[in-house]
């Protein structure tokens, strides 16, 4: 599993649409902040999509990462780039991440560093 971690965040550093929808179903849950949590394919990936318009640039890197059992992960990562109309962005992320046996995401929820990116 821990390769799928890798795997999904090779497609979201994409910022391909395309190459997310693979990772969720109907029944997938996220959150990431600022937004409430959302569930459906459809919605997480108009998610993803607004996400993506909100920058020039954006990338994500992965430093470490802990199984918590049953098909469960918390991993760090490192989010950089540059927001629109905001100038360069740098944040520290945490996130837990629970896959189903068929690999999908069932349930993610990310835990910024620093939220005043978003204000």
């Amino acid at each position: 599993m821990v390769c799928q971690i890798s795997d999904f965040m090779k497609d979201l550093n994409s910022l391909d649409i395309k190459h997310l929808e693979k990772w969720f179903t109907d029944e997938s849950v996220i959150w990431i902040p600022p937004t409430k949590e959302i569930s459906g394919k459809n919605r997480i990936l108009a998610l993803f999509k607004a996400i993506f318009r909100k920058y020039d640039c954006i990338e994500w890197q992965v430093f470490e990462i802990f199984p918590l059992g049953d098909q469960k992960y918390f991993y760090q990562t490192k989010s950089y780039g540059t927001m629109i109309n905001k100038g360069i962005y740098e944040n520290n992320i945490c996130t837990v991440v629970h896959f189903s046996e068929a690999g999908k995401i069932i349930y993610l929820s990310d835990y910024f560093k620093d939220t005043q990116a978003f204000n």
